[in-house]
This record gives C-alpha cells, sequence and structure tokens, in this order.
C-alpha cells in the first residue's frame, strides 16, 4: 500500500511538472538555460546566407539565445507553407518573406504580434533609421505588423539612345511630356512602343498590377493607399488621370499588350518597369546595356499639375514578423536578436552587397558604407533613393480578389481600348467595394 502512494505521488509530481513546463510556454529553454527560436528565412539563398551568418555572430555575443534559421518551404508556396505551420501549431518564432497583404491575413487570425507593443520596437526603429519608410507599413488597426526587411521601390527603364534619336535627351517627366515623346517615336519608328511592358498589361492576374497599375497610380495619387483595411479610400481624380493618360498612349498605339521576348532590352519598347534584381540578368545576358550610357531609370512620370520630384511609386517590398504562439520569452529572444542585427549599419550593407534589395531605411545615400557599395554598382543608386518614396501593398487580406478587379474591371479594359476612364474607374470602384462588403 505504501509503494503505491509513493508511485502516485511520483507520477503526480511528475505530471505537475510536465503541466507547469508547458503553462511556462513549452519548455522554451533547454536544460543549460538556451533559449531557441526558430527564423524561417526567404527561399532565397543570398537570404538564407545572410541570416545565417547573422545567427553565428549573435551566437558569440549572446550565447544565451540559438538562432535556427532554416529555408520557408515553396510548396504549394511559402504562404501556404505558413498557414500550415500556423493551424499545425508548428510555426517558427520569426519569418521574413511577408508583404502586407499576406500579413493582413494573418493578423485577422490573431496570429501576429504587434511589433509596436514590444519594448524594442521603438529602438529598432531609431537605431535603423527608418521612421519615414516604415509609416505607409502601418496596418488599418493602427498596428505594424511586419518589421520591413528591403523596400524596391520599382522604377521606370527608359532607353534613352532611342529618345534621344526622337529629340529627347532626358527621360520625359510627365504624362504631357511622354505624349510628346511617344509621337515623336511613332512618326519615325512605327514598330516601336513608347511603354513596352508586353502582354503582362492586359492579364488580371493581381500581382501583375503591382507593377504597372499601382506604379502609376501612386505616382498621380501621391502616394494615396487605395485600400485602407476594408475600406476603399481611392483618389478619383488621380485615378482617372492616370488611367487617361494611359488611354492616351493606347490611342497612340503606343502601348504594347501582346507577348515579345524582352522587348524593353532589343529596343521594342522605350519604357518599362526595373527592379534591381534586373541588373545582373543583364550582365549575362545583355552586357550591352549601360546604365547612364543606353538607359536611365526614374520615378514614375506624374500628371502636368504634379513637381516629378515628389513622384512615388510602389514598393515591392517584404518584412518579418514574429508569431503570437511563439512562448512570450521566445518573442522577447526575437526581438533581442533583431535590436541587435539593426543596430548596427554594417549589417544592412552586408545584406545590400549579398542580395541586391535595399534595406528599409531612411539614410541609405547619406551613409559613407552604402556609398562605397553604391560607387561600384551605381545603377543601383536611384533605388536606394526612393526608397522613402515607395509605398508597400494593401493591407487587405482579400488583396488577391481585389486586385483582380482592377484588372478586369479597368486597366485591362483601359490598354485594350475597350472602355473610357471614367467608366472603368466607377466599373472598379464598384466591385472592389461590394468585395469589401463580403
Amino acid at each position: 500500500m505504501k509503494r503505491k502512494l509513493l508511485l502516485i505521488l511520483a507520477l503526480t509530481a511528475m505530471v505537475a511538472s510536465v503541466l507547469g513546463g508547458c503553462s511556462k510556454g513549452g519548455g522554451a529553454e533547454s536544460a543549460d538555460g538556451v533559449i531557441s527560436i526558430d527564423f524561417w528565412a526567404a527561399p532565397n539563398p543570398p537570404q538564407q546566407v545572410f541570416w545565417k551568418e547573422m545567427a553565428d555572430k549573435y551566437a558569440a555575443v549572446n550565447p544565451k539565445v540559438k538562432v535556427n534559421v532554416s529555408a520557408i518551404k515553396e510548396s504549394p508556396s511559402s504562404e501556404a507553407s505558413i498557414q500550415a505551420a500556423i493551424a499545425g501549431g508548428n510555426a517558427p518564432t520569426i519569418s521574413e518573406n511577408i508583404n502586407r497583404g499576406f500579413a493582413a491575413q494573418l493578423s485577422n487570425s490573431k496570429a501576429l504580434v504587434a511589433l509596436e507593443e514590444l519594448p524594442q520596437f521603438k529602438e529598432i526603429i531609431e537605431k535603423r533609421n527608418m521612421a519615414e519608410t516604415i509609416k505607409p507599413w502601418e496596418f488599418a488597426d493602427g498596428h505594424q505588423y511586419v518589421l520591413p526587411i528591403y523596400s524596391n521601390p520599382m522604377l521606370i527603364g527608359w532607353r534613352t539612345d532611342i529618345l534621344k534619336e526622337i529629340g529627347y535627351n532626358e527621360p520625359p517627366k510627365t504624362y504631357s511630356e511622354v505624349l510628346d515623346a511617344a509621337k515623336k517615336l511613332k512618326a519615325k519608328y512605327p514598330d516601336k512602343f513608347m511603354w513596352g511592358k508586353g502582354a503582362d498589361l492586359a492579364d488580371p492576374t493581381a500581382w501583375k498590377r503591382w507593377f504597372d497599375f499601382f506604379i502609376m497610380y501612386n505616382a498621380a495619387s501621391d502616394g494615396n493607399k487605395f485600400i485602407e483595411g476594408s475600406n476603399f479610400v481611392g483618389d478619383e481624380k488621380a485615378g482617372i488621370e492616370m488611367l487617361t493618360f494611359v488611354s492616351d498612349l493606347v490611342k497612340e498605339k503606343a502601348v504594347l499588350t501582346k507577348q515579345a521576348t524582352d522587348p524593353f532590352e532589343t529596343g521594342l519598347g522605350v519604357f518599362t518597369d526595373i527592379g534591381p534584381w534586373t541588373f545582373d540578368m543583364w550582365k549575362e545576358k545583355y552586357p550591352e546595356l549601360k546604365y547612364k550610357e543606353n538607359y536611365d531609370l526614374t520615378l514614375p512620370p506624374v500628371p502636368d499639375n504634379m513637381d516629378p520630384a515628389d513622384s512615388k511609386t510602389y514598393a515591392d517590398a517584404k518584412g518579418l514578423v514574429i508569431f503570437a504562439s511563439a512562448p512570450k520569452d521566445k518573442q522577447e529572444a526575437a526581438a533581442e536578436f533583431l535590436k541587435w542585427v539593426y543596430s548596427d549599419s554594417a549589417n544592412d550593407v552586408a545584406w545590400f552587397q549579398k542580395t541586391n534589395l535595399p534595406p528599409a531605411r531612411d539614410d541609405l545615400m547619406e551613409l559613407e558604407e552604402f556609398k562605397n557599395v553604391i560607387a561600384e554598382k551605381p545603377e543601383l543608386g536611384p533605388f536606394a533613393e526612393a526608397v522613402s518614396k515607395a509605398v508597400p501593398s494593401i493591407d487587405n487580406p482579400r488583396f488577391n480578389e481585389l486586385q483582380t478587379l482592377i484588372g478586369s474591371e479597368a486597366f485591362n479594359k483601359i490598354v485594350r481600348g475597350e472602355i473610357d476612364p471614367q467608366t472603368a474607374w466607377n466599373n472598379m470602384k464598384k466591385a472592389i467595394e461590394g468585395e469589401l462588403q463580403q
């Protein structure tokens, strides 16, 4: 009887110990007092290399925290892998590769930590000098769920060699200048196009709107949010001006909407959107393209009544999040790790050198270390200068459906010459507001 009682007491103590461990956060701390946090890096080898280096260096200065870096699984997609991990209770502590639209889906299900509530957040923003860059990342509920890592301002590439042949010594900056250049181009080269984008312009696929509609709309509207949370807040005047500009180019037969292989690179088109990832491909495939010799980079053109220097653009930008399912001590350790990474601008320099992705900072062109990088790759300079002028994607969880409507109801029809700008805007607005009410 006594032995049975002792066994029962021992089992009770064991259960109590296990339950106690669970209540403290699932054993975040190992037997030797080391907190282990999982960091999911983007499925892009240079980014994985960067974060593994940061984890190793941090371990040297803070051996009580172990950062385990691994790549997000891409099958069927990184977003699906993250959602499956959350549903299965296997979410990491931190994940990068998050845009605002996907973050809106996650925050709606309470899966993310509101970063501004962490005590380290303010210091991260100050030390990294990113107060301006992070402003457009605030969500409609007033929280900051994503810390932007990089911000790719999508710029307009211009074939200056072709422009010079039609009397333009520098890229046009306003709608009327672009239209004038289009008329001169078609008069001299009937088979060339001013906007050499190709078939994507007529394709309703949601993500394609980031690289045509939002580039031009952000420039025309001074970075208006378009959709804020569940409300349509689009700037009608700016939107119709922009659609009219595109429609006018279409009437001049100056917009390429059919499939073509590398139309900008081959000189079939005069301008198109360019991201900083383009240049490595050009070095291999189009080494004859030389920055400031036969092409240039600018912010998007603006309506005639706007100052081109104030032009905004779309930010192909992603950041990192901390998951709410992580125990509090892991959240705290993750925030301390991020504070350490972003307290030293040398780490952002290393990121830039490895990835060509401009860090989400306000001061890239002011720091000597970045000037040295850009001296070696001058084509990255305009991207660094434009980081604070780039607006990230909308923060609505239904961004795929909403952006599909932008194309199918308005933009695609405009580039095909099927609808007038006012009707296109009205139809798009009605469809989007209907989607937002669901």
